[in-house]
């Protein structure tokens, strides 16, 4: 029987979602905003992620450097994720320390210090990432491919940013980010396990309800129009490996058509983990791009990903092509099972496969207190908390029909951009 969750709203804005579970002597406590990627302007790109950072350098009441050890000294965990529409704190601890999580993310929800010489070494070591990051083949094919796919919407920017913006934002607009987006009124606050439901709505009262806010309107953006024909990006760089990626234009989370392409995703790559914490344990051997590419010794391997945004994102598919292979040849056999799938009608018993292993990497992502606490406020981000509750029951529903119909509408040649690293052979040296 599924344990029953606590929603509150505060006079300020704040949401509150609980779920008391008596499993484990353990709390796992989340603060989710609405600001992410999606929210930055050219000029401003990866200042979402760089007030992450700058939320561990501190506050008057807790200094940088002594969580980490007070944290550690319980025997917890803490960390910190920016995507593309949210960014997210955790600690997840023993239930009788959780009080010390509360109070930080009360703390620097408001308090953090932004000192400049603090905000100039935090620009040192995001600009460091990102030059790490490029040595990525992998990153370097997914940026100019993500950037490709969108002329408009802030979706064709990577979370961390682009190398001319990250030297030229300054303490003042990460600052002014920090303070229009970190307020109650865009926050949910999440809390999952070993607490008494009412004691802990007391103390999230004490530690919020005096802090100002206001409810904030999602950002409404324009639609990104459709592509109108195929794009394609060649990017050449250090390395012996050749790889291929396409990017079809997905539908929102909050789609009806996002669960039978989760399921199309399943049956073509194997199924897509949406946690962060739960992807292990289900193989994707048995997927229809597995079986033509690796098998049939034209790919090392193969990968899809559809994840749950806001408004319509990609579904991508990546391939590290073998040595002996070249990508048009890749490409030819992706069609060719792209080209089935539009034009042969699925069987019952694929799509039940695909369907169940699809539940599987979800029931897998969605165990521990961890994982529970992460669901709470995930899928406020981009839908609701029903989205989370109904998901199951809406991947049961898809049929053959709508995984035909989705493969004949979403994966049109117009519509999809193609990406190809063709590797140099020469191994340039680290930035890092």
């Amino acid at each position: 029987m599924p344990i029953p969750i606590t929603r509150l709203t505060l006079p300020n804005g704040l949401v509150l979602h609980l779920k008391e579970i008596h499993d484990a002597p353990l709390v796992s406590h989340w603060v989710w905003y609405r600001v992410g990627s999606r929210n930055e302007v050219p000029g401003r790109t990866g200042i979402s992620h760089w007030v992450e950072h700058m939320q561990f350098k501190g506050t008057p009441d807790f200094p940088a450097g002594i969580l980490d050890k007070a944290i550690s000294r319980t025997g917890g965990m803490w960390n910190a994720f920016t995507y593309l529409d949210w960014t997210t704190y955790f600690e997840t601890m023993p239930a009788d320390t959780i009080d010390l999580g509360l109070r930080l993310e009360a703390d620097r929800m408001t308090a953090s210090i932004y000192d400049p010489d603090e905000v100039e070494h935090e620009r040192t070591v995001v600009i460091s990432e990102r030059e790490g990051d490029e040595n990525e083949p992998l990153f370097r094919l997914g940026e100019a491919v993500q950037s490709a796919s969108f002329d408009r919407h802030p979706y064709r920017s990577e979370v961390i940013g682009s190398q001319a913006d990250l030297h030229h934002i300054t303490r003042d607009e990460l600052y002014q980010h920090y303070r229009t987006y970190y307020q109650p009124g865009n926050a949910v606050v999440a809390v999952a396990g070993d607490f008494d439901t009412e004691a802990m709505i007391m103390r999230l009262r004490e530690l919020y309800e005096k802090v100002p806010g206001e409810f904030t309107e999602r950002l409404s953006l324009p639609p990104e129009p459709p592509l109108e024909s195929e794009r394609r990006v060649i990017v050449e760089g250090p390395g012996e490996t050749t790889f291929l990626q396409l990017a079809f234009r997905s539908p929102a989370a909050s789609d009806p058509d996002f669960f039978a392409m989760t399921v199309l995703d399943s049956l073509l790559t194997g199924p897509t983990s949406l946690n962060m914490f739960g992807g292990g344990g289900v193989s994707n051997r048995t997927s229809r791009l597995y079986r033509t590419l690796v098998e049939g010794e034209l790919a090392v391997s193969v990968h899809g990903g559809l994840p749950a945004t806001i408004d319509p994102f990609t579904y991508d598919i990546t391939i590290t092509v073998r040595p002996d292979k070249t990508a048009d040849q890749v490409l030819a056999a992706v069609e060719k099972e792209i080209y089935l799938l539009q034009n042969t009608p699925v069987a019952e018993a694929e799509v039940a496969r695909a369907i169940k292993q699809a539940r599987a990497l979800f029931a897998y992502g969605s165990e521990n207190i961890t994982n529970q606490g992460f669901w709470l406020g995930y899928a406020e981000m981009f839908a609701s908390y029903a989205w989370f509750e109904n998901y199951l029951q809406q991947l049961e529903a898809v049929t053959p029909a709508d995984v035909q119909r989705v493969a004949q509408t979403r994966f049109t040649p117009n519509s999809r951009v193609t990406g190809i690293y063709l590797p140099t052979g020469n191994e340039e040296e680290s930035h890092s």
